[in-house]
């Protein structure tokens, strides 16, 4: 998310009650989750595991409950607890604003779309020329729809993510991150019934130009789909993924988080995807792998009681 204006280190500092390490002045223009953050970005940490990546990474300000050394030119911010200074950012630069009509009067509808009845569209929503959105259909808050795009009925554009703070020490219940993303969906676009879109926790969720999604097709937050993808039926796609363009993911395909798809990879049905994947090539199975080589897998499994009887015979 990017702050109206950029925001200084020392005014975040009280607010957040922090103790200010290394560079003591400076402007941070958004805040962000580690793995999408940016030079001039204001992120947190509250993992031993990850205060390395973080800190070594391109954000400008780190909001963390550790002392240690400050690489040049950064600054950290020291608090008792990361996340509920995250959070009390987020939700300062961003507060939630109850809709009270079924299309909000912030939102711009381009010229020769068709907004089907018991269609919900919140605030500052953007839609382009000659887009279709069928019944039912639920847009969020900033989300921005391009032009001629097609949204059957019954779908939710930016839904919340599923982020939750899940440490030991929490209190009695999963504390959760609040959305500050939007979704983007791009030109030509064609979203089925019954699809659920999350929103960036901090930053975007997109689907790009001319990409097809199939019915009941879940994509996860902050997650990117490149151009002229296919996604059949069931699929379901984590957070922080990364789709290139041309790629093809047949029905039930599962995703994992934070990976990489590449360029026209295809996946074929009910293949589950745990690692990244190298473009032109086409996969199969779980953990999926090239799917000349697990068919041929297949065949060798199958043919073991037929060698086994082989062994026993002598």
């Amino acid at each position: 998310m990017q702050f109206p204006a950029p925001v200084s280190v020392s005014w975040i500092a009280e607010f957040i009650n922090a103790e200010i390490i290394g560079k003591q002045n400076g402007d941070a223009t958004g805040i962000n989750e580690i793995h999408k953050v940016e030079i001039g970005d204001l992120v947190f940490v509250d993992h031993p595991k990850y205060y390395d990546k973080c800190i070594n990474s391109a954000a400008s300000f780190i909001i963390i409950n550790k002392r240690t050394d400050c690489p040049a030119n950064k600054t950290l911010l020291l608090v008792d607890n990361p996340f509920e200074a995250y959070c009390k950012i987020v939700n300062h630069f961003n507060p939630f604003s109850p809709s009270e009509k079924q299309i909000s009067d912030s939102a711009v509808i381009g010229e020769g779309s068709i907004i089907y009845p018991n269609t919900f569209i919140g605030h500052q929503v953007t839609i382009g020329k000659n887009s279709i959105i069928y019944p039912n259909v639920t847009i969020m808050d900033n989300c921005k729809i391009g032009d001629q795009v097609i949204i059957q009925s019954g779908t939710v554009i930016g839904s919340d993510a599923f982020y939750y703070n899940t440490k030991k020490d929490r209190k009695q219940w999963y504390t959760k991150m609040p959305s500050c993303g939007r979704v983007i969906i791009e030109d030509f676009a064609e979203i089925g019934a019954g699809c659920t879109i999350d929103r960036g926790v901090s930053s975007d969720t997109v689907i790009g130009s001319g990409t097809k999604l199939d019915n009941t097709v879940h994509i996860g937050h902050d997650t990117v789909i490149g151009k002229n993808c296919l996604l059949a039926a069931h699929v379901l796609v984590a957070g922080c993924v990364d789709i290139k363009d041309g790629v093809t993911l047949w029905g039930q395909v599962v995703v994992n988080k934070t990976l990489t798809i590449g360029e026209n990879a295809v996946l074929l049905g009910r293949s589950g995807v745990t690692a990244t994947l190298e473009g032109n090539k086409t996969y199969w199975g779980t953990p999926a792998q090239e799917a000349s080589v697990a068919k041929r897998e297949l065949v060798w499994i199958k043919r073991i009681p037929q060698l086994w009887e082989k062994v026993m015979k002598g």
